[in-house]
């Protein structure tokens, strides 16, 4: 089976500062209410250790490996739970020139494998609202960085 999660969101920053906001990994404890940490590089083929949290449900880690960097424009890794085909996961980040100069952010997930129809339902109701809130959180750190400061 296949299960695919899907959340975009419209950044009013521009995609090298959403990029910049996205992969500065070392940040994420101070902004990010799903993936709380990532310790690791974005340079393909780089093993990544990231901790998740998702909604109302417990934290899990795991040790992804980087498939894809386009700078600016896409990031992907892809982490397993065991052996493959137990239960892969395959993120993607998705940059995408907005008008105005903002940039459409879609964080997309597609998990395969034997476990996949088990864990279906807790797939949506705990990580789906944890890509949410994720990409809510992405947006206002990469607007505030992006708004001039008076003084």
């Amino acid at each position: 089976m296949i299960k695919h999660l899907n959340s975009s969101i419209d950044i009013d920053a521009g995609p090298e500062r959403v990029w910049q906001v996205l992969t500065d990994f070392a940040a994420y404890r101070e902004w990010n209410p799903f993936i709380v940490s990532v310790d690791g590089s974005a340079e393909v083929g780089a093993r990544l250790t990231v901790r998740m949290q998702p909604v109302g449900a417990r934290a899990i880690t795991l040790r992804p490996t980087v498939l894809e960097v386009v700078h600016g424009r896409h990031l992907c890794w892809l982490g397993r739970l065991g052996l493959p085909s137990i239960f892969d996961a395959e993120h993607d980040f998705s940059l995408e020139p907005a008008a105005g100069g903002g940039t459409r952010l879609r964080q997309t997930e597609q998990f395969r494998g034997l476990v996949v129809p088990l864990m279906a339902r807790s797939l949506d109701r705990h990580t789906l609202p944890a890509f949410v809130a994720m990409n809510e959180a992405l947006k206002q750190r990469a607007e505030d960085a992006a708004t001039p400061r008076r003084g």
